[in-house]
């Protein structure tokens, strides 16, 4: 796509990734984008760069506007390598360019770069940088979600380029979430978002409400905030930030999700009757099995509930590998508020739904213990016991989920 003004004299000048699935293992079915920015005024600025493939389609965009050798500064919010791996190519062909960073920014570029002959200027919050007709103001959020990452604020345009915060995983030809919500539905956005936080930012939602209401005590009027993956927010802005301070929260659906894998269908088969016991109660409820769906759509699905079943059979007196993985990806994430429970089946001995306690315990979930269990293929009296179970966990998960109101 072309350069696109966001603002008067503001362009997003990145790209448009449509094919990427696979993003650090975390899966994207929709693709991405790369967003960065270029500001025309007496000095130009230019937000970050893009993932090295697409070099040449930033240059391309950036050239659509001006002679790159013009670009003054180049602020860097943010060093993973899918914003910063272009700036080699950026600085060939604007050398005299200054780049403003964090200082964690800059210890991780000078690993990426020979940045030696690279004029760098370390900022922290509070700082300004007048660039003629603008001020911009730079804004450390360590750990949100890399300890170099900044956001960079434009009081005049009331602008906040937020790098990976209020993103999401989504190509799509709409730059604006009034342009997206015209051609899709706002609950495919939400869900979008939801994916985003889930694999990304769960880990830090303390970290989330505080730079949030530092940003909210110095006063600043925000009526666009511009990521650096999705859309960018102008017509609501207020909609993404009300949505993050809920999600750091750990606001979920009074739902169950039912995770789980199996070898000779046993464990898939008390899926059935656990599922029905739920629902029978007024629970809403949803069935993921591991091997048919990426990781990154499991930890969606989970986040989104308040309470999560978790199924393995036994396999060398211990969880499927598929199930290990699963638990292992999301004891990273740093989970809360979430009640969990087990159920698998066996042949000789049993083992998998002691360890997938085990794993509940070491991530400080709260869990109903004894899980249902069975040996071989389920029969009709299984069946009745795994109807039960899901009765009392959909009862207990609707009294944990009133501590969340």
């Amino acid at each position: 796509m072309k350069a696109v003004e966001i603002k008067p004299d503001i362009y997003w000048v990145g790209a448009i990734d449509w094919a990427v699935r696979d993003f650090h293992g975390y899966v994207t079915p929709n693709g991405t984008t790369y967003n960065n920015y270029l500001v025309l005024d007496e000095q130009i600025t230019l937000f970050d760069t893009v993932k090295h493939d697409f070099s040449d389609v930033t240059i391309g965009n950036i050239r659509s506007l001006i002679d790159p050798s013009k670009i003054k500064n180049i602020v860097i919010n943010h060093i993973e390598n899918d914003h910063v791996t272009s700036i080699g190519d950026i600085m060939h062909l604007a050398p005299d360019a200054t780049i403003y960073i964090s200082e964690r920014g800059k210890k991780g570029l000078d690993r990426f770069f020979d940045t030696s002959a690279w004029n760098m200027k370390i900022v922290k919050t509070g700082d300004t940088l007048n660039i003629g007709k603008r001020t911009l103001l730079f804004l450390e959020t360590p750990m949100l979600h890399w300890p170099d990452s900044m956001m960079t604020y434009i009081k005049e345009d009331k602008l906040l380029i937020s790098q990976d915060a209020f993103g999401q995983h989504y190509a799509s030809a709409a730059r604006f979430d009034d342009e997206f919500t015209t051609c899709f539905s706002v609950s495919e956005l939400e869900d979008a978002i939801k994916d985003y936080y889930a694999n990304i930012l769960m880990p830090f939602g303390t970290l989330i409400k505080t730079k949030i209401a530092e940003i909210q005590k110095l006063g600043l009027e925000i009526d666009m905030i511009a990521p650096d993956h999705g859309i960018i927010w102008r017509k609501d802005p207020s909609k993404i930030i009300n949505m993050y301070l809920d999600m750091a929260d750990g606001k979920a659906d009074l739902r169950v999700v039912i995770i789980y894998d199996t070898m000779w269908r046993s464990t898939e088969q008390m899926t059935l009757p656990l599922m029905q016991g739920i629902k029978d109660e007024g629970v809403d409820v949803k069935i993921v099995k591991l091997r048919a769906n990426p990781i990154s759509l499991a930890v969606k699905e989970f986040w989104k509930a308040r309470g999560c079943l978790i199924g393995s059979p036994t396999l060398n007196n211990s969880m499927f590998p598929t199930i290990a993985e699963f638990l292992a990806y999301l004891k990273g994430l740093r989970p809360k508020g979430r009640l969990m429970g087990a159920f698998g089946s066996y042949g000789w001995m049993g083992g998998a739904v002691r360890d997938v306690y085990e794993e509940f315990k070491k991530m400080g979930l709260e869990m109903v213990e004894q899980g249902v269990q069975v040996v071989y293929k389920p029969s009709a009296e299984d069946e009745k016991r795994c109807y039960e179970f899901g009765r009392e966990f959909a009862n207990k998960v609707k009294e944990y989920h009133k501590n969340f109101k």
